[in-house]
């Protein structure tokens, strides 16, 4: 399934987007697509049953807001350096275990959304990522296999990132990677039963029309199912949590002097394989 929230910000509803692209409205059935709603294997056979019977109310999507397609995400868990290629274009070391950081769920706006170049910042950088949401609590899990059982679905996920204040402002990255905007996530909550290989997706990315990422997540140095088992030796993981899981080669970080880092008035584009597309406009803060 390909479940979605739409509506203005703070306000959105729960939906559905069918086999045949047209947007359902979900509201009748459940109040928010959410981690209750993903730890509820009851509650998703009911929407896959009305999905099938066709009996969903049609939703017009002229002028309709996407907003991100979990609501009341507790944390968003992290992945740095987590393609070779990207290692290498960055002169990085390969990390023999996953770099974990953090992003506050406040970072999270809609998929076509705007986003806010900080105040002052001079390398304000872009990054497609796979997002994995959680769909069952995961602590202390022992195998690959079991992690991929604790997964609800994916999304498209860009982990903006402000490279100055991430790099040369002092302690760890955080600074550069909770500016408000910093997240945008969408459009859709792809559920896992249609990805059956999260590590054969294509990621791409453009600015302004030019093409800056084309990677896949075959190169990721620690796969989805690893990062999750991984995570969960360190801290508790509860339906709804999101973690991002890392972006290919082709950031601004990465190029030769000057770097092309983003300014108002840039227009970033994104999409990961059967995910769906991104699209924002850069504004100043």
């Amino acid at each position: 399934m390909k479940l979605l929230r739409v509506g203005t910000a703070g306000a959105e509803r729960p939906a559905l987007l069918d086999q045949d692209g047209t947007l359902r409205d979900l509201s009748g059935l459940v109040t928010d697509i959410d981690g209750a709603l993903l730890a509820d294997e009851a509650a998703l056979d009911r929407i896959r049953t009305a999905a099938a019977s066709g009996e969903l109310p049609v939703v017009d999507p002229a002028g309709l807001r996407t907003g991100p397609p979990v609501g009341r995400i507790g944390k968003i868990v992290c992945i740095g350096l987590n393609y070779h290629d990207h290692a290498r274009e960055t002169g990085a070391d390969i990390p023999t275990e996953p770099i974990i950081f953090f992003k506050a769920p406040d970072t999270v706006v809609g998929p076509d959304d705007t986003v806010l170049v900080p105040r002052k910042s001079v390398k304000t950088d872009w990054e497609v990522e796979l997002a994995v949401v959680i769909g069952r609590t995961a602590r202390y899990l022992d195998s690959a296999e079991e992690a991929l059982t604790h997964v609800a679905g994916y999304a498209v996920s860009h982990d903006v990132s402000e490279r100055e204040f991430q790099i040369e402002r002092g302690g760890q990255w955080d600074k550069g990677k909770n500016c408000e905007t910093f997240n945008p996530l969408g459009p859709w909550l792809v559920t896992a039963d249609e990805v059956p290989d999260p590590q054969a997706l294509s990621l791409r990315l453009s600015v302004n029309g030019e093409p800056k990422q084309n990677g896949t997540t075959a190169e990721q140095i620690f796969p989805v199912a690893e990062v999750v088992r991984y995570v969960s030796q360190f801290m508790t993981l509860y339906p709804g949590d999101v973690i991002n899981t890392g972006t290919p080669a082709g950031v601004a970080l990465g190029q030769p002097e000057p770097k092309p880092y983003l300014r108002a008035g840039d227009v970033v584009e994104l999409e990961i394989e059967g995910l769906g597309r991104q699209r924002q406009e850069l504004k100043d803060a």
